[in-house]
């Protein structure tokens, strides 16, 4: 039986890797598609949250869409979903980068990296698994990740953490629970090992949806 093909929405709020994230999983061959409206993006298969940037301007962004409602309903749903970057971080109560609260799906806030090493923590680090995940799947055991970030994910659940990361002190870099995965990396410019957990994705979403 050949494999469905499924409609992969992006959420598009002004997010500065929108395309590149597009561009990867249109490589992959899956049906995309980037959009802020509401109506076009619940009817998609599977949803990517993308995103660079600050949190109180992403939470305007996402406000001024009128896509709060439909991304935490689109999770509570248990609808595959993968978050990168902001898209993990957003997923909290509230971050110290700002005043707006973020969308509460998961109990936590988002924190600064502090300690002796340079601030943004930008380029190639190592991502340690903390439990066994389809997006992971014919990956390295200790897979590198390209990261462009200066806060992180902190929830109150330890046993969301997928995966961690060492930079000046231990942070979460990867949540999952039900259809959720999100990442604090850029699978789309980490190369080969990127674009194979996009594809693990895929077939996680495709199996789901």
């Amino acid at each position: 039986m050949p494999r469905r093909n499924i409609r992969v929405g992006i959420i598009d709020y002004a997010a500065s890797n929108l395309r590149s994230v597009e561009k990867a999983f249109a490589y992959l061959g899956a049906s995309t598609f980037v959009s802020s409206c509401r109506e076009e993006l619940d009817n998609a298969d599977a949803l990517i949250f993308p995103g660079q940037g600050s949190n109180d301007a992403a939470m305007q962004a996402l406000k001024k869409a009128s896509l709060v409602e439909p991304i935490v309903n689109f999770v509570k749903n248990e609808r595959p979903f993968l978050g990168i970057c902001m898209g993990l971080q957003l997923l909290m109560e509230n971050s110290e980068e700002g005043s707006e609260p973020c969308l509460g799906l998961f109990d936590g806030s988002v924190k600064r990296l502090s300690g002796k090493m340079k601030i943004p923590h930008i380029g190639w680090n190592q991502v340690l698994r903390k439990k066994k995940h389809q997006v992971f799947d014919d990956l390295p055991d200790k897979p590198y990740f390209y990261f462009v970030h200066s806060y992180y994910a902190d929830p109150v659940d330890k046993n969301l953490v997928l995966a961690t990361t060492d930079y000046g002190k231990t942070f979460c870099s990867a949540i999952a629970t039900g259809n959720l995965i999100a990442v604090q990396f850029h699978p789309e410019k980490s190369g080969e090992i990127g674009l194979n957990l996009y594809r693990n994705f895929l077939e996680f979403a495709r199996e789901r949806s």
